[in-house]
């Protein structure tokens, strides 16, 4: 019998991110929210796109685990949450530890990056974690 695959529920849509940026809360989330976009656009090299209702993404790959289950995913994105700008780190923090001691007041989980305020740490560090985790999946999943 065909194993059926379940869908993702992290897709991308045809919402504006605009108007998602427009209607962050408050102001200093916003402007915080529309820096990372642009960085993340610069970056990336590639134009946002709603993941759902409420996750920015840049780019896209195809994933295929060993279970046969397989989807796809942005390269890289961010979310406005209510408690963190939450920044998506899908390669995960192996070999970034030195760039994470310097990067400010942060905390992670698999592979997501957990900033309450831009001003807390170095954007130019953070810049850098980006970049490396680009790099990762790049190579990883080659465009």
């Amino acid at each position: 019998m065909a194993k059926t695959q379940a869908k993702n529920k992290t897709a991308p849509t045809d919402a504006d991110v605009q108007t998602y940026l427009d209607a962050v809360t408050p102001e200093w989330k916003r402007e915080d929210a529309k820096t990372i976009a642009a960085m993340m656009e610069r970056l990336s090299s590639h134009k946002p796109k709603m993941w759902g209702p409420t996750m920015v993404g840049y780019g896209q790959y195809h994933y295929v685990y060993d279970s046969g289950r397989e989807g796809d995913m942005m390269r890289t994105g961010f979310s406005a949450r209510k408690t963190a700008l939450t920044l998506y780190c899908i390669g995960g923090f192996k070999d970034k530890d030195p760039l994470l001691a310097k990067l400010g007041k942060h905390s992670i989980g698999k592979s997501c990056l957990y900033v309450k305020r831009l001003s807390d740490i170095d954007l130019g560090v953070l810049e850098e974690i980006i970049v490396k985790d680009l790099k990762y999946m790049a190579d990883k999943y080659p465009e």
